[in-house]
């Protein structure tokens, strides 16, 4: 089974730029070696379902070092019998649409 999870982490009371708390939060990600996207708006994770939850909430912690409060907003998508579903999703919707989106 393939689990894969979006999730941002918005620490509250610290300032308007995140980029720094971001850039260490990308570091437990890395560190990780859980399969990952970074985006915009937030982080896709794929992996093993405990690895993951324990991904996120090792970010969350460390949020909570820099901040008085921690918004976290999770997706989770489940699928049974599948994997590496996080490039194939793109490729499929890029073959059907005939053109490379941008990444």
């Amino acid at each position: 089974m393939s689990t894969m999870v979006e999730f941002s982490i918005v620490p509250v009371g610290s300032g308007v730029s995140l980029s720094p708390v971001i850039a260490e939060v990308m570091k437990i990600v890395i560190a990780s070696g859980v399969s990952y996207r970074i985006n915009a708006m937030g982080t896709i994770l794929e992996g093993e379902w405990d690895a993951i939850m324990g991904v996120v909430k090792n970010c969350h912690n460390l949020v909570m070092q820099h901040a008085e409060r921690a918004i976290t907003t999770i997706k989770i998508d489940d699928r049974k019998g599948k994997d590496a579903r996080m490039d194939k999703k793109l490729e499929t919707v890029e073959q059907k649409l005939g053109m490379i989106l941008k990444k």
